[in-house]
């Protein structure tokens, strides 16, 4: 792969890095998921006054952004190992056969690790 494609990969890479970074920073902010308990990330003293039902929900909002939060890092962990493997002068090459990885597949997944026939193949 020439100097220029690599660059253009390397671009994609580090956007999708940044847009990673911002949904990790959002969704702890909003939930404020360094809480402990529910009533601490809402600002409440007591669940005494709120309904039951209320107290679910803000669960399920704090749950939800956990989740969003677990799948940014791991999106994160795939585009810096993507990111590493462009300065080593690895990236696009099938980590499973060392062949390389079609551009159209990068175009669409600039983080994929395997040819898509050997994801079939339960490489990844």
């Amino acid at each position: 792969m020439d100097q220029e494609k690599l660059e253009h990969y390397k671009q994609l890479l580090v956007t999708m890095k940044k847009e990673a970074q911002e949904e990790l920073g959002q969704n702890a902010d909003s939930y404020n998921l360094d809480k402990e308990y529910p009533d601490d990330s809402i600002g409440e003293f007591t669940n005494y006054d709120n309904h039951p039902a209320d107290l679910g929900t803000e669960m399920f909002e704090r749950e939800k952004a956990a989740t969003l939060n677990s799948q940014a890092r791991q999106r994160l962990s795939e585009i810096e190992h993507a990111l590493d493997k462009i300065d080593k002068g690895t990236y696009g090459f099938s980590e499973s056969s060392g062949k390389p990885i079609p551009e159209e597949r990068l175009e669409i997944e600039p983080t994929a690790r395997y040819l898509v026939e050997e994801v079939d193949g339960n490489d990844e």
